[in-house]
């Protein structure tokens, strides 16, 4: 007779002879017999080798198969091609564009010689002793610049795992919030909880800037937020097996842990920085207005990120060894008019394609005449909001006829003037939208 569900089981497996101490859990048969949970799966995988995949299977173990191995080295798209994807997506920021062309190809190819697949692994110079370190990357740019946008762009061609996070949700662990781990949770999940390709992943840290600490003095209180969470990503971004909670989550002693190597996962943070051309002025000699001294070299004051050094990184509030590292440093510009001109028509997923998709599932025919589009950037230049700016001041023209159109039979058509979406701007209240 089988033991009692409250019965603990006693002994020793009868099958590796492992004490209840070292496994997780063992199971009495009738006759006295033991099994741990341990030999219980290792016969569960000799049994889905021989006779294949079973129906009713779990979900996970199906997941694992989808995923798809590293490609070849020379299927791979190079770094000129990955910036013509990004070019057909986002407009402008070339400089931006290139640094993460550059870091996702070398990314591909660390993984490809950390594997001994590399075209020069084993040439006589001796690469296949050389150990390639990873370049994680960090931009900075104003808000609505594109960060983000570059970072999904890039993940809709790549062919290892992607996540994005955002940093402003992690604490120290303990403390009301994420734990740092749970980054690498979200990257486990993209990966169809495969291990291996989970570990050959990128991971995109939104928001970057908002864990920096408020001075450059080291802090002597407790800086849950900021600096804490800064000294946790170190260990994950230099790389480190890390215990990761497969479903997220807080830690707890009972819980069950995937084990998960970050040597071989490529982080890009992108932050706004807000107020960091001040610390690029200070550094230059100059104000934030103005031109630099010295040398009749002329500094540019539209446009100081593209003066950004690691040093000015440290001085807004980010530690040193985390600035460490994040090597391969870039900028994005801010957006003038043109720039902003070009994003309502020109990309494939353009503000105003859009919003004519929308209104073409009604049966409706929606046209922007010139005039409006450029009224709509100058009010996104007046609010200070960059292309973000651009689907607020959209959202409010269109909202009245988005509300009116369905339904109505007598509409085929809607051109949006000058005249009406100036009207429509007048009659709500977007002062909220403007940054000081």
């Amino acid at each position: 007779m089988a033991k009692k569900p409250n019965t603990p089981p006693t002994g020793n497996c009868s099958f590796c002879g492992a004490p209840l101490s070292e496994v997780e859990m063992i199971f009495s048969g009738s006759d006295g017999a033991h099994i741990c949970n341990n030999c219980i799966e290792q016969g569960h995988e000799i049994v889905a080798e021989q006779m294949g995949p079973q129906p009713g299977a779990s979900a996970r173990a199906s997941k694992k198969t989808s995923v798809k191995p590293l490609a070849p080295l020379a299927e791979l798209p190079k770094p000129r091609q990955i910036k013509e994807m990004l070019d057909s997506w986002v407009i402008g920021q070339d400089e931006a564009k290139r640094y993460l062309a550059v870091a996702v190809y070398n990314h591909y190819k660390r993984l490809h010689h950390k594997n001994g697949s590399g075209a020069g692994s084993g040439s006589s110079s001796g690469s296949g002793e050389v150990e390639i370190d990873k370049s994680n990357i960090v931009m900075v740019g104003p808000t609505g610049t594109g960060k983000t946008l570059l970072a999904r762009t890039i993940a809709k061609m790549l062919k290892v795992p992607f996540t994005i996070v955002d940093a402003t949700a992690l604490t120290e662990a303990g403390y009301v919030g994420e734990d740092v781990e749970g980054i690498l949770t979200r990257l486990l999940q993209a990966a169809d909880y495969d291990v291996e390709a989970a570990e050959r992943g990128i991971i995109f840290i939104d928001e970057i800037d908002k864990i920096a600490r408020k001075n450059s003095n080291p802090s002597i209180t407790r800086d849950v937020s900021g600096e804490g969470v800064q000294q946790a990503l170190l260990k994950i971004l230099e790389g480190a097996v890390v215990n990761v909670a497969p479903e997220g989550g807080r830690k707890h002693p009972d819980q069950k842990y995937i084990k998960l190597d970050t040597t071989g996962i490529l982080f890009i943070c992108g932050g706004a920085f807000d107020g960091i051309e001040r610390v690029i002025a200070n550094r230059l000699g100059t104000q934030a207005i103005g031109y630099g001294k010295g040398g009749g070299t002329q500094i540019d004051r539209e446009n100081l990120l593209q003066y950004v050094t690691p040093q000015d990184l440290k001085s807004f509030g980010l530690i040193p060894e985390l600035v460490g590292r994040l090597p391969v440093l870039t900028y994005l510009k801010p957006l003038d008019k043109t720039a902003l001109r070009s994003i309502l028509t020109e990309p494939k997923n353009a503000i105003t394609r859009q919003y004519e998709s929308l209104f073409a599932m009604d049966g409706v025919r929606l046209t922007f005449e010139p005039d409006a589009l450029d009224y709509i950037v100058d009010k996104a230049v007046e609010y200070k909001l960059g292309a973000r700016g651009l689907r607020s001041i959209c959202e409010t023209i269109m909202m009245e006829s988005m509300y009116e159109t369905p339904g109505d039979s007598e509409r085929q058509a809607i051109a949006v003037t000058l005249q009406f979406a100036r009207r429509q701007l007048e009659n709500n209240d977007l002062g909220l939208l403007k940054v000081s």
